[in-house]
């Protein structure tokens, strides 16, 4: 103990006799650089997850700016400023880049999206316009102030006068441990929790702001690393996993009002670009937004608590998840990284019973990959815009319009129907792709307020006027609706093409839209608030005001779910929470086909069901869980429930997540297949 004493009485004289201030004064660029990363970070926090004054990630932050700094310490003073900008460089970076990400995807970026972003040149205008801020250009201040800084210093000869005081490899050392022991405080304050959710990497907002920006950083490379040699490291354990998971989980169809409804019958399925249910039920001035929907889930059978579940590959994350009820990767994009797969899908199990599956994208083939990824998910032939005529005249947007792909496509599948019988067919639309700003092709539709007034003229009768308001006019949420009544009018045009053929007598249609179309939070407090007297919103003390919050945003990211017959056959609407994970076994039941590795659920046979969404949140019919706050909206006041519910539930989520993660990653399907049929059999 007394040598203990000892030591301890050592550290601290050296701590009470450490001189600060001459430290202070030969260590100017150094403490900038510091200081510079730090508010950056902060900044970051504060555009984002808005807890930059947190004292745990500001911990982190710290910690890893001092870890890569102390290595300034191994050059020269006068070298020490390339080695300090560029460490700058590579943390402005990711603060920059974060911050673009997440005002698109509401989420921060991976390594393992690097591949993927390279599609990024195709919707360069769409990045622009919707993604790039002039808070992106503010995490450059940082550079400023270190040249400016270091200009300072060299007129002063700074570097020659402290070059000879510095002992470099003594202050490389004391860096590198208060490094090390900033980092080992702070993790003294992680919770298990936290710890298992950074192993995961499932909710990036959470890490961040738990674990701050520059520590999810490098976790997310070490993730995405991982993921690059999972051949190699940690099969044994998914695969078991695997296994008695569906051994506990096995797939049974259950009989239903709906089981083999469609046996036989033909299948188009149209993914409908970013359109979101909420466009469904907009009108403006008694005029419908979307008509042709609108008369589509009248005659059919309508899901209306429908999510998409796509994570940072949107449109494909959702192609991949209606194809095969798995959910995306958590890190990067099934349809770049993990395409070669083994996967059971609804186009393999179609084309088993003989349908020619076809897909159409008027689109580059190589766009998510899909020259490779469609023929993965089971499709027999996929025309690109290749196989299209595009011309100046017919384009919207990304690429060749609607209602033009519609056109030259219907003879396609009327040929490919005449002679090969039987299909299933999915169209991929184009037009209503963000940023929502061809205007002058979408066609007359006014978003604006029109509202009649009585007022006296001058010969003193009263007469009535049509007043108009601006109301949505000039709102990207304005011009969307634009968009989005130009694609429903292209639905219209196909329905009547393809009845005119004669494809819609045997044929069921499935529309859903593909994912939530990003849009300002602001705007739909606008929809929902706007004041005519003042073209503003309501105060929040306004008798009219509706709280527009952070839940009712999310929950406004439902799409529709629309399965059609031109018989009418079925008149219904199904409130169920449902995913797009649900999608595959609820069609399976219904054209007879049995699945035997869907995550998802025939939602026919529930009441209620569980819709785990990849970021670790989930939804069921009372309740919407945001794993980042570690909370909870309940949607139904009537229902009952404990924290033992939402632990289960969480539980459910987190499993789903797991193994969906697992199958892709290590090929689980090809790989374990006959060890689930073996146990299967072994018990019975």
């Amino acid at each position: 103990m007394k040598k203990v004493g000892e030591k301890l009485g050592k550290i601290k004289d050296k701590i009470v006799g450490f001189n600060y201030k001459e430290y202070a004064s030969t260590n100017i660029l150094f403490i900038t650089f510091i200081i510079v990363n730090l508010v950056n970070a902060m900044l970051l926090r504060f555009f984002t997850v808005k807890n930059y004054f947190a004292i745990k990630p500001v911990m982190a932050d710290l910690a890893i700016i001092l870890l890569f700094g102390s290595f300034v310490y191994l050059f020269k003073a006068k070298k020490q400023f390339r080695y300090l900008m560029v460490i700058t460089f590579l943390l402005t970076l990711v603060c920059i880049i974060n911050s673009l990400y997440y005002t698109y995807y509401m989420s921060f970026a991976s390594f393992s999206l690097i591949a993927v972003s390279l599609t990024v040149v195709d919707v360069g205008d769409a990045v622009i316009q919707n993604v790039l801020q002039l808070k992106d250009f503010i995490f450059l201040w940082g550079f400023i102030a270190m040249f400016v800084v270091n200009h300072i210093l060299k007129k002063k000869k700074y570097y020659d006068i402290v070059g000879p005081k510095e002992n470099r490899k003594k202050r490389f050392t004391g860096t590198l441990i208060t490094g090390i022991a900033v980092y080992a405080l702070f993790f003294m304050t992680v919770t298990g929790v936290e710890f298992s959710r950074l192993s995961k990497q499932w909710n990036r907002e959470f890490l961040v702001t738990k674990f701050g920006v520059y520590t999810y950083q490098m976790n997310d490379l070490f993730k995405s690393l991982d993921a690059k040699f999972n051949t190699l490291f940690g099969y044994d354990n998914a695969a078991k996993e695997f296994r008695e998971y569906y051994d506990n989980n096995s797939i049974q169809m259950k009989q239903n009002d709906y089981t083999g409804i469609f046996e036989g019958k033909n299948l188009i399925v149209i993914h409908a670009e970013s359109i979101q249910a909420t466009a469904l039920k907009q009108t403006f001035n008694g005029k419908e937004v979307t008509p042709t929907l609108n008369k589509l889930r009248s005659e059919g059978i309508y899901f209306d608590n429908f999510y998409a579940e796509a994570s940072s590959g949107t449109s494909s994350d959702t192609e991949f998840t209606f194809s095969t009820s798995l959910l995306p990767v958590t890190n990067g994009s099934v349809a770049v990284s993990y395409w070669n797969r083994e996967y059971e899908t609804l186009q393999k199990l179609l084309r088993d019973k003989g349908y020619n599956t076809l897909s159409f994208h008027a689109n580059t083939g190589d766009f998510w990959n899909r020259n490779n990824l469609h023929n993965s998910l089971g499709y027999n032939t996929f025309y690109s815009k290749s196989s299209f005529e595009v011309t100046d005249d017919n384009i919207i947007g990304l690429g060749l319009s609607d209602k033009e792909f519609f056109k030259q496509l219907t003879p396609i599948l009327k040929k490919e129907y005449d002679e090969k019988g039987k299909f299933m067919a999915t169209l991929i639309m184009l037009s209503n792709h963000t940023p929502f700003d061809a205007l002058d092709k979408y066609g007359e539709f006014d978003v604006d307020m029109k509202v009649e007034e009585k007022e006296i003229d001058a010969n003193g009768n009263e007469i009535t006027k049509t007043v108009s308001y601006p109301y949505m006019e000039g709102t990207k949420l304005g011009n969307y609706f634009k968009s989005v009544h130009y694609a429903d009018s292209a639905l219209g045009e196909l329905f009547e093409r393809l009845d005119n053929e004669g494809l819609l007598d045997n044929t069921v249609v499935l529309i859903y839209g593909d994912h939530d179309a990003k849009l300002p939070k602001g705007d739909f407090n606008r929809l929902n608030n706007y004041d005519k007297e003042n073209d503003d919103t309501y105060d929040e003390d306004n008798p009219n005001y509706v709280n527009y919050d952070y839940y009712s945003y999310e929950l406004d990211r439902s799409v529709p779910l629309i399965i059609w017959t031109k018989d009418k056959q079925f008149n219904t609407t199904i409130t169920t929470a449902m995913g797009m994970i649900d999608v595959m076994p609820t069609m399976c039941n219904m054209f007879n086909l049995t699945p035997k590795y869907a995550l998802g659920n025939d939602i026919m046979n529930l009441d209620n069901n569980l819709v785990p969404f990849p970021n670790g949140n989930w939804l069921t019919n009372d309740i919407y869980y945001n794993s980042q706050k570690d909370e909870y909206k309940v949607l139904n006041p009537d229902a009952v429930f404990d924290s033992t519910e939402i632990d289960k539930n969480n539980e459910l989520s987190s499993a789903k997540i797991q193994i969906s993660n697992d199958i892709i990653l290590y090929d689980l399907i090809k790989n374990e297949d006959k060890n689930i049929e073996k146990n299967k059999g072994g018990k019975e």
